[in-house]
């Protein structure tokens, strides 16, 4: 590719190459506090190339691939070009990842604790773990919480934030414009921009968390709560993994090890506040 970048997020390096500069250029500044990484052997390249020789130059058309890829997966607007970064590495990770047991799942940690938050899309964990992430937690990760498979233990995979429609206006009005990406308008999933996380996420990507508490959160409800039993949990929780099947025995003993040691709560909320209130009172409860 004529254009590419080499990113460590956590455990994981990507070479992304890109037939145009800008989706590169928008990486190197929204990635340009995390680690410095030039000759690194990359665990994963994510390519972004057009569709055809002619879509290189009008109306520019990107197909993502690379070590993993889905040969039906629709094309992408150049204008949309940091997303389909962002989705290329999600794919390299989805399909080719076998360290650890990967979870769908936001994290955050506090006093060396991990909060796991898991749910569907538009389920509001992503935004629930930006604010947490600018109230006293260290973001761990949106888009995959990484469990060790030996020791039980959360580790960092901290993106930018993926925000998505109404969230975009919280988190901006929170962090300010020097943290947020471009906005990415009338995509598959709505208006999209990404947010960098604090500097104490990037600086501690490396170190992990023992996992104290499993959510299921749901955005755009009354406020409650309820417990979750373990035979749901382990069902939820196989969903919403990647790489559980390959995986195979390994896996198996990592999230039943977790679904016994780690207690889960469902929890529905009406707005960012009353989601950071619940959060915070039952994190007391579980000291």
């Amino acid at each position: 590719m004529k254009h590419s970048l080499i990113l460590r997020i956590g455990p994981a390096t990507f070479r992304i190459g890109s037939a145009w500069r800008g989706p590169i250029d928008q990486l190197a500044r929204l990635y340009a506090r995390y680690p410095a990484v030039t000759d690194e052997i990359a665990d994963f390249t994510v390519r972004l190339q057009p569709t055809s020789p002619v879509r290189r130059w009008i109306r520019p058309s990107i197909f993502i691939t690379g070590d993993h890829g889905l040969a039906d997966a629709a094309p992408m607007s150049l204008s949309h070009g940091l997303l389909a970064a962002e989705m290329g590495m999600n794919l390299q990770m989805a399909l080719g990842w076998r360290r650890h047991l990967l979870l769908h799942a936001s994290s955050v940690e506090k006093d060396g604790r991990a909060l796991v938050m898991t749910g569907e899309s538009g389920s509001g964990k992503s935004t629930l773990a930006a604010l947490l992430g600018e109230r006293g937690w260290r973001l761990m990760g949106d888009e995959f919480a990484l469990l060790d498979l030996d020791t039980g233990a959360i580790l960092p995979f901290p993106r930018l934030v993926s925000l998505k429609n109404r969230a975009i206006d919280v988190m901006a009005g929170e962090v300010g414009e020097g943290r947020m990406g471009p906005l990415l308008a009338a995509t598959a999933k709505g208006d999209i921009r990404h947010m960098v996380p604090r500097a104490d996420a990037v600086a501690r990507m490396d170190e992990g968390a023992v996992p104290r508490l499993l959510l299921f959160p749901r955005f755009g409800h009354d406020a409650d709560e309820r417990p979750v039993g373990s035979a749901e949990i382990f069902m939820r929780l196989t969903q919403a993994s990647t790489n559980y099947v390959a995986l195979g025995q390994p896996g198996f003993a990592a999230l039943t090890r977790f679904v016994g040691n780690v207690p889960a709560r469902a929890i529905d909320f009406p707005s960012g506040e009353a989601a950071v209130a619940m959060v915070e009172r039952l994190w007391e409860q579980m000291a």
